[in-house]
């Protein structure tokens, strides 16, 4: 959600201002180009115009994907610059609501973790583990920050382990790289974290240096979400598109070919060793407001590899594979292992 560009190579309110004219460009998109927009206002240190556009995209909130997102992150905001009584309101909301996304409940627990509400960003923590994770076999990656961040405001409280915080060990060590194996206790020592917010610069560089030496093997891996993103069309989108652009039919010769393309690209490329693949669903009409964007005609097959990246830069990409026992991408409605996950 945060740009991870380094503020000194970019003019951050200039950039906040063009992702502004993309939305009014692209309207099915603006809830998550206003979000980076947002974001990098942010970034420049102007937070009461970050709150005017978390405040536009609320003021239609029913057609919002993520409403409790955005409350969260205006929450967040809104504490940065001296409105503590409104976003304790609004985090306060957001837990009663119980949303079935982590990512609120990451950024309000984060955000009364970072000014010092340790209780209660523990609870918050583990109020959203417990709605999320309980009686699952294993947790989707998209809540694994929920259990480290549990993890490490029980370590700053000085709390004994529980089962949960077992959990977040293994999960954690599972996905890092053989040669940074760190558990969470060594990385969450109260020690360090305190350490980060010294007024001592010598005590402050080294703690930085030894974080940079640790975790330095995922910076590549997280740089660039979906280098690689494949285009689905869900069925009645590619009759429609077939129907009206007849040149396309030697790409697409039936809805099962496609689909079955679309898998073997995929496994073929992570056989090749690319890392991180995506998947973009295709509308008819985006892919023509597309092709006019680049004076074009949608008839073009070379025009659907820049579709699909063009809809992954605009953060439309989902992960591939899918995790376990999740639903498959296609839409059949069955998990992808028993979908197109078992041929």
């Amino acid at each position: 959600m945060r740009p991870d560009t380094p503020a000194e190579n970019v003019d951050h309110t200039a950039e906040a201002a063009r992702l502004e004219r993309t939305a009014g460009l692209y309207p099915e998109d603006a809830e998550a180009l206003l979000l980076q927009a947002a974001a990098h206002l942010e970034l420049a240190g102007d937070r009461p115009a970050a709150s005017t556009l978390y405040d536009r995209l609320l003021s239609s909130v029913s057609s919002l994907d993520n409403p409790h997102l955005v409350r969260a992150l205006k929450a967040s905001n809104l504490w940065e610059y001296g409105h503590e009584a409104e976003a304790r309101a609004i985090i306060d909301g957001v837990r009663a609501a119980a949303p079935r996304d982590p990512a609120p409940w990451v950024i309000v627990a984060e955000a009364l973790e970072s000014h010092d509400e340790l209780e209660t960003a523990h609870e918050t923590f583990t109020q959203g583990v417990r709605l999320l994770l309980t009686d699952v076999p294993e947790p989707p990656y998209a809540t694994h920050p929920l259990l480290y961040g549990r993890h490490r405001v029980r370590r700053m409280l000085g709390a004994p382990h529980d089962d949960w915080d077992t959990l977040a060990d293994t999960v954690h060590l599972s996905q890092a790289p053989p040669s940074s194996h760190v558990s969470l206790d060594e990385l969450h020592d109260p020690k360090r974290v305190w350490s980060l917010g010294s007024n001592n610069p010598a005590e402050l560089e080294a703690e930085i240096s030894r974080l940079r030496a640790e975790l330095g093997a995922y910076r590549e891996a997280l740089s660039r979400p979906f280098p690689v993103a494949v285009l689905h069309w869900p069925e009645a989108e590619l009759t429609e598109l077939l129907e009206a652009y007849p040149s396309l039919s030697a790409e697409y010769p039936s809805h099962e070919a496609h689909l079955a393309t679309i898998e073997s690209s995929l496994r073929e490329l992570a056989a090749s060793g690319t890392p991180n693949l995506g998947i973009v669903t295709g509308t008819v009409p985006s892919y023509e407001a597309f092709a006019a964007s680049e004076a074009a005609s949608p008839g073009e097959v070379s025009l659907l590899p820049q579709y699909a990246t063009t809809l992954a830069a605009r953060g439309r990409a989902v992960q591939w594979p899918p995790q376990r026992g999740s639903a498959c991408w296609c839409g059949s409605g069955g998990t992808y292992g028993d979908c197109h996950g078992s041929e």
